[in-house]
């Protein structure tokens, strides 16, 4: 592919918890076009009683998208995002210990008491100060608590996050980039090195931490035998991009004004800001926010929200059963025009995340809350969005106000934006105007900074977003008016002051 005179063209490895994609970027003066060429499902495994992620298939739908971006034509760089916190451990030889395993496994059922309860001091305040990290139970430094005594741990020489441990296949190079690396408990936030005290007084082995690198770091060429399988030349770069997926995505938000807040809605939705520094407040830590890196040295200052797991759950739950009326189009379209706030829930309850029958679980929510139990599936998705929607409003006032900011705006981006319903019930509950789109924001975001490193005019963060507004266009939602979400949030607080 000949390609005008200053654009690059990469590819962006976008992988999600339940699909990954392979993307084509084409990155130039006020071009910024992404292609899907590979798109696969991806899942957790259970195996007896334990969920694992099947890397090795990850790995290969990831060759697989690669070789059809280079058959079509140049390939300048290569980046890679996903979740965060799920990693593998390699030996001494750089072999794979066991297949990876996920966040929703149980084995980290109580661990995080048990670590807090270990730390000299006070074990939370201790944990906070150091990571900034809100107390997530499946965090990867509970998961290596978990792990203690094991012969996979005991034997291990690194641990590498996925992205790196993909990056670490296509290049032969270990490292751990900082965006992702902040989100593991092992990470001080402040120093933004690894935190050595904290983990081995947590009785982990710290020689497993590899070096760190910054989302635009070259991560090293293909290796000669991966460039043959993908038909190009070994000196093709893999870039360090902002391998969290949510600090890409942010990346990605086409803001004009810092005066925003963004909600990186999918899976998970990931509510905050972006700030300069650490918020590291007794405050903030009681409210259990999380400060995690973002690329050119912000912050993340935001609160995991189950997000649309919960009404995904829903919908498969129903398919399995046969339901007729599972559609999900067919239900948003339907609760839409169902009562607003007639059952009022936690969405973030603890209940809500492993997998499983989700709408009798909301059920029970509703019932142990005194409130109106619903019963069809339009019913408990009406209740799932509305739930959601005060969420995200609880969270990103809360945020503002830790943060001593004012917003202006909220901006979401990722496949939430897809979800209208919810969109306009966010608007309606924050008062604020929603900017929705793109709904790639991750893949563009890791598009942008690869662009960057390989010598693209995008000097800083403003630079990235003002070719994203030229580029993509976004949905506007205007707050409504007639829906008491004042007394909604009070219903929520009062069924949880109840429990």
């Amino acid at each position: 592919m000949s390609l005008p005179s200053g654009h690059l063209r990469v590819a962006a490895v976008d992988l999600g918890a339940t699909s990954g994609r392979v993307m084509a970027g084409l990155v130039g003066p006020d071009v910024l076009e992404l292609e899907e060429v590979h798109r696969f499902p991806n899942g957790a495994v259970r195996v007896h009683d334990s969920l694992h992620w099947d890397v090795l298939g990850i790995y290969r739908e990831v060759l697989v998208g690669l070789r059809d971006i280079a058959r079509r034509g140049r390939l300048d760089g290569i980046g890679i995002d996903s979740w965060a916190i799920d990693y593998g451990l390699l030996d001494r030889g750089g072999a794979l210990l066991g297949n990876p395993y996920s966040h929703r496994d149980s084995r980290t059922d109580g661990m995080a008491e048990k670590v807090l309860g270990e730390l000299h001091g006070s074990g939370a305040e201790r944990m906070y100060a150091t990571t900034g990290l809100q107390q997530l139970p499946f965090t990867t430094i509970y998961q290596l608590a978990a792990a203690r005594g094991t012969p996979a741990l005991e034997s291990a020489e690194t641990l590498l996050l996925l992205p790196d441990l993909l990056g670490y296949w296509l290049t032969g190079r270990l490292g751990a980039e900082r965006t992702n690396a902040s989100t593991t408990g092992l990470y001080d936030i402040r120093a933004r090195e690894w935190a050595l005290d904290l983990v081995a007084e947590c009785g982990l082995p710290t020689r497993v931490l590899p070096p760190l690198r910054d989302p635009g770091e070259p991560v090293g060429p293909l290796l000669p035998a991966v460039a043959d399988q993908l038909g190009v030349g070994p000196g093709v770069p893999v870039v360090a991009v902002g391998s969290h997926d949510t600090a890409s995505a942010v990346v990605g938000v086409p803001a004009a004004e810092p005066d925003f807040g963004y909600i990186s809605s999918g899976t998970w939705s990931l509510v905050g800001l972006e700030l300069d520094s650490p918020v590291l407040t007794e405050d903030a830590r009681l409210a259990d926010f999380t400060n995690e890196g973002g690329v050119d040295g912000t912050v993340r200052f935001l609160k995991n929200v189950m997000g649309l797991w919960v009404l995904s759950e829903s919908v498969r739950t129903w398919a399995d059963h046969g339901l007729p009326d599972a559609d999900l189009p067919a239900l948003l379209a339907a609760a839409a025009e169902a009562p607003a706030l007639r059952t009022v829930v936690d969405v973030n309850d603890p209940s809500l995340l492993p997998p499983g029958d989700m709408p009798a679980r909301i059920q029970a929510l509703a019932e142990r809350a005194g409130e109106p139990v619903p019963h069809t599936p339009v019913e408990i998705t009406r209740t799932i969005l509305d739930g959601l929607a005060l969420a995200y409003r609880h969270q990103l006032r809360t945020a503002a106000a830790l943060a001593g900011r004012s917003l202006g705006v909220v901006h979401i981006v990722g496949g939430g934006t897809q979800n209208r319903l919810l969109c306009q019930l966010t608007a309606d509950a924050t008062g604020l105007p929603v900017e929705a789109g793109p709904a790639e924001a991750a893949a563009l975001g890791n598009v942008l900074v690869q662009a960057r490193a390989l010598g693209a005019d995008l000097p800083d963060l403003a630079a990235m977003r003002a070719l994203v507004r030229r580029a993509h266009d976004v949905v506007r939602y205007e707050a409504r008016g007639g829906l008491d979400w004042d007394a909604a949030e009070r219903r929520l607080s009062a069924s949880a002051t109840r429990r």
